[in-house]
């Protein structure tokens, strides 16, 4: 019988309480989960690619059946690598999922054998995304009730600049 497993790709700079809603409720569905930090040298991240992972290990620690990695190369070609028959997308809003179906059309013209799951936010996390916690952060504001305590405690490592 095949592994199932599904791949949850992101830049995840920060990753929120929302992201680790969706791992959490892939979790219980496949065998194995794995969330790749995709690099894109061509962005400014408020985090380092090892920082990125670690907290995100961190945070998901009490399951077993997720793995994290890193990669600089295309999302398709990740999916392969690991083997992912599956990959997941989550979807905060209307805009969210014209995107996605962008990227989703995308993807299913490079490696039509992967498919992509859209897994709606839950409401309390529809508002959250990484670009909304870097920008209170760096403002000087209180991002606890948007990241995962590991996440938290990267951040801490850095100063704010705020003005």
């Amino acid at each position: 019988m095949e592994t199932r497993i599904a791949l949850y790709p992101g830049s995840f700079d920060p990753f929120t309480l929302g992201h680790l809603d969706i791992v959490q409720r892939l979790s219980p569905l496949y065998d194995e989960v794995v969330v790749a930090v995709l690099v894109n040298p061509a962005k400014h991240a408020l985090l380092s690619p090892q920082e990125r992972v670690r907290s995100i290990e961190e945070s998901l620690s009490a399951l077993p059946n997720v793995r994290v990695l890193c990669s600089d190369r295309p999302t398709v070609e990740v999916a392969r690598a690991v083997r992912a028959r599956v990959m997941v997308r989550g979807l905060r809003s209307v805009t969210d999922f014209e995107y996605e179906m962008t990227l989703a059309a995308g993807y299913r013209y490079m490696a039509p054998e992967i498919e992509t799951l859209f897994l709606p936010a839950r409401p309390e996390h529809g508002s959250i995304s990484s670009s909304l916690v870097r920008e209170i952060f760096a403002l000087g504001g209180d991002v606890s009730m948007l990241a995962p305590e590991p996440v938290l405690a990267a951040l801490a490592r850095h100063t704010p600049k705020g003005d």
